[in-house]
Formats: structure tokens, sequence, C-alpha cells
């Protein structure tokens, strides 16, 4: 699954976008510098995610969009098309992005 899918289906499961949860993961003060437990845990108890979905906001909530460019375009089943990730909502995402 690459990162974008990690987000879509967050977005998929909580019914909010990316950018809606950095929203209130800012508003609760998490940010750079918050280590990823306590974020985790509000992720879990509101919103009922798994570890792996909670890592990849916590990554965007913590790191902001963009990715290693390592993963772009590898090929593999983890391969994002883009060094940068999609917060505003899967339906409303670009078809060229």
């Amino acid at each position: 699954m690459s990162f974008q899918a990690y987000l879509d289906a967050v977005e998929t499961k909580t019914g909010l976008t990316p950018r809606r949860l950095v929203e209130l993961a800012a508003e609760r003060g998490f940010g750079p510098g918050t280590k990823a437990t306590p974020i985790v845990e509000w992720l879990k108890d509101d919103y009922g995610l798994g570890r792996g979905h909670a890592m990849a906001m916590v990554h965007v909530i913590t790191k902001g969009d963009r990715i290693d460019p390592q993963h772009v375009g590898s090929g593999g089943t983890h391969a994002d098309a883009s060094d940068r990730l999609w917060l505003d909502g899967k339906d409303s995402r670009p078809a060229d992005w």
C-alpha cells in the first residue's frame, strides 16, 4: 500500500480529510516535535485507527506532506507517484497528481 493509499484509507475510516486531521492535531498541540505515542493514542481512541494508519498520520502531522524520494516511482507496492502527499480529500485529488 502506498503512503497516499494509507491517507486515503484514513479518510475513509474517519470521514475526515488528512488536512482536517492535521488541523485537529494542531488544536491539541500536536505538531513538529511531538512524539508518535500521544498522536497514535488520540487517533485510536477518537477515530479507531490502527497503528499503521495512525503512523501515516503521525508523519503528516509532524513532518508535513513530503515523503522520501526513494519511495517515488519505485514500482513496488509501496511506491508513490509523487514526493508530495494529497491532504485535501481523495475525491478532490486531480487525476494528474
